[in-house]
């Protein structure tokens, strides 16, 4: 009976899971279309409420689909208390969890992952903070920019 149900289970959350996929791809791209000051300045008003609630919940969504539920203890930390916030190690697909679960920060990231298909643009609708490997003042660069977001006084939201 279990490899009956994994039989009809697994199509049916591959599917649910790319529609939920297709559907935050969209909802990135509507945010984010026609952009003031692409990547300089913050996401503001309906755009940044979209992020927020649209790819939080579609995240959140696409995790309890994966079978994954999520039960948080405690109080995230308002943009005024904690500009930035680390999450760590980060390094795997769980990292979205803790997006989710935050209100879609912006992130910092592999410039590399903003060229991604479909991700890239999900990516870039959180307004990373690009590394970039090939850059040798990239490290000096990603921590001149992770300040100035964090001395914003609340313009951008927090980083993590």
């Amino acid at each position: 009976q279990t490899a009956l149900q994994g039989i009809i289970l697994l199509p049916l959350r591959a599917i649910c899971i790319t529609f939920i996929l297709l559907l935050a791809w969209l909802s990135a791209s509507i945010a984010t279309f026609c952009q003031p000051g692409r990547g300089f300045l913050p996401l503001k008003g309906w755009r940044r409420r979209m992020i927020q609630t649209a790819l939080s919940g579609l995240t959140r969504t696409a995790y309890f689909m994966m079978g994954f539920q999520v039960k948080v203890k405690g109080k995230v930390a308002s943009l005024s208390d904690a500009p930035i916030f680390v999450a760590a190690p980060h390094s795997s697909f769980f990292d979205a969890i803790i997006c989710a679960l935050t209100g879609m920060p912006s992130i910092v990231s592999r410039a590399e992952n903003l060229s991604t298909p479909v991700f890239g643009t999900i990516l870039s609708s959180l307004q990373p903070v690009a590394v970039s490997r090939q850059d040798p003042d990239s490290r000096k660069n990603t921590v001149a920019e992770i300040t100035r977001r964090a001395l914003s006084r609340g313009q951008w939201p927090q980083v993590i």
